[in-house]
């Protein structure tokens, strides 16, 4: 009964403070409305997780074994409303009053990573690659819920302020349009990898 908390930790750490899906929402969020406005989100963002975490824990897995193709069909459907994300990104504009004035809250936030395949996988290999067998499932699910909360409480808002200096760099300029658009492609990007290269 263990848990490789420190191997745990910087998996962690390098799955969430890396680009993908929510960080590129995070990212353009804090670029289109500014740091301050965009908490709410962030928040509804880093709660969101534990909403996959703890079903995983108690059994959703096991349902994932028994009905393969429904989650395959649930994994395309939320690389689908991502890229649909990433195309709203793509041609938001940084100025103001142009597009929506006011900025996605909690709520928005928190059904980020329920419909985000990077987050499915990286909760899926941290209980099939770090809890050793027979871990009591409570137990397993409280630390990877805490480990993986604590990386995002840290990372998450890290992206947002950096979406916010950017635009207070770009917005308005030549430059705004590529940036957009290059946040939307490496979305998309970061989907694409999860489903092809290795996805959940």
């Amino acid at each position: 009964m263990s848990i490789a908390l420190a191997p745990l930790a910087i998996f962690a750490a390098s799955q969430i403070g890396t680009p993908g899906p929510a960080n590129m929402a995070l990212l353009a969020t804090g670029a289109r409305f500014g740091f301050r406005a965009a908490l709410p989100f962030v928040a509804g963002v880093a709660l969101g997780k534990q909403l996959i975490i703890w079903p995983i824990g108690f059994g959703l897995m096991e349902l994932a074994d028994r009905v393969p193709l429904l989650f395959e069909v649930l994994k395309y459907a939320a690389a689908a409303y991502i890229t649909w994300l990433a195309w709203k990104v793509a041609n938001l504009r940084l100025s103001p009053g142009q597009g929506d004035t006011r900025a996605p809250g909690f709520l928005a936030g928190l059904v980020v990573h329920p419909l985000n395949p990077k987050a499915w996988a990286m909760i899926v290999g941290s209980f099939t690659a770090f809890v050793g067998p027979g871990t009591d499932p409570f137990i397993a699910t409280a630390t990877i819920a805490a480990v993986l909360f604590s990386c995002q409480a840290l990372m998450h808002p890290i992206w947002t302020l950096a979406g916010d200096r950017i635009a207070a760099t770009l917005a308005g300029t030549a430059a705004e349009p590529y940036l957009m658009w290059t946040l939307a492609g490496l979305t998309v990007a970061s989907v694409l990898f999860v489903l092809f290269g290795g996805g959940i």
